[in-house]
């Protein structure tokens, strides 16, 4: 799979949760690591990608990890916080071992 699809699919899911479709910028690249995906919004759609307590962050993590582990790449999120942003102070960052546990059976 084209590391190019894995841009287009973050774009497409994060256009249908925001209310400023047309701010969402995604870009991507590629290192040792595998892919990185880096993703900017409208200052007022933050709150609905973090979600409450980062819930949504970490499912949009969570699916972009299930479709890196099937086609055997590493793809990584990075959320943008825009210039102004006055959101909640973070309280415990979600580590990738929180990921990984969650994506255990």
């Amino acid at each position: 799979m084209s590391d190019a699809v894995y841009q287009a699919f973050l774009e497409q899911l994060v256009k249908g949760i925001v209310s400023y479709p047309d701010d969402v910028k995604v870009s991507r690249v590629l290192d040792e690591r595998g892919v990185l995906l880096t993703l900017a919004v409208n200052q007022k759609d933050m709150g609905l990608v973090i979600g409450r307590q980062g819930a949504t962050a970490k499912a949009i993590r969570t699916l972009l990890r299930i479709v890196g582990i099937k086609n055997d790449a590493r793809v990584n999120l990075k959320i943008e916080e825009p210039a102004g942003y006055e959101g909640k102070a973070k309280e415990s960052p979600i580590s990738v071992d929180d990921v990984v546990d969650d994506l255990k059976i």
